[in-house]
């Protein structure tokens, strides 16, 4: 994959804080999910006080709760916006290589493999799935939505490529993205994650045919 192309589809991964020219022009709904996403990925969720968000939106607590009855359903939000970005990741593949399920393949995990060595801040479904571990909170079915649909996405494509294994390659696949991920943010810049690429080829090759 060209790394033009790689940068195009990680956009969706970049800090999405408009910078302080730009805030003034965006809608205060948008200003305040905008800076909530990169607060919350800077300092975690519980980290983060409404206060803080409405002042990095440069807006005020009464607007905020305007358009969020509470912090939870911003939270719910801004999730429901990382995973919007996540598909969007799956559309660019889509246009990119049209009719080749295993290049879409390979190209999620190169895109996975980009997030994992240049942010060491993880997935923020993830992040968020381990910080609220209240099994009632609103945000656990918009992160179980997201991934249920994620993963629907790459078994959908494992079936195209050609394996009647599908679910068993996608979970190893995810299995593997997932692992990389944990390993990038405990283990430093050298460690097992610099090896995702190579074992997902070996598992893509262990059950597609070629």
């Amino acid at each position: 994959m060209s790394s033009a192309l790689t940068q195009e589809m990680s956009k969706p991964h970049e800090t999405v804080t408009p910078v302080e020219s730009d805030v003034g022009r965006m809608p205060p709904r948008a200003r305040i999910v905008a800076s909530a996403i990169e607060l919350f990925r800077q300092q975690g969720i519980r980290g983060v006080g409404v206060d803080a968000i409405a002042e990095a939106a440069e807006s005020n607590k009464m607007t905020l709760y305007r358009h969020f009855g509470s912090k939870d359903d911003l939270v719910c939000e801004t999730l429901k916006q990382v995973s919007a970005r996540r598909e969007q990741i799956w559309r660019d593949l889509e246009a990119a290589f049209p009719d080749d399920p295993l290049a879409q393949i390979r190209g999620w995990i190169e895109e996975a493999a980009e997030c994992i060595f240049n942010d060491p801040r993880g997935c923020d479904l993830a992040n968020a799935a381990i910080e609220l571990k209240e099994a009632n909170h609103p945000a656990f079915k918009v992160i179980m939505d997201a991934k249920k649909v994620h993963m629907e996405r790459l078994t959908s494509l494992c079936r195209q490529a050609g394996t009647k294994q599908a679910e068993q390659l996608a979970d190893a696949l995810m299995l593997l993205v997932e692992g990389a991920r944990v390993c990038g943010q405990s283990t430093g810049a050298e460690g097992p994650q610099q090896q995702l690429k190579r074992a997902c080829d070996a598992m893509i090759a262990a059950y597609i045919s070629p």
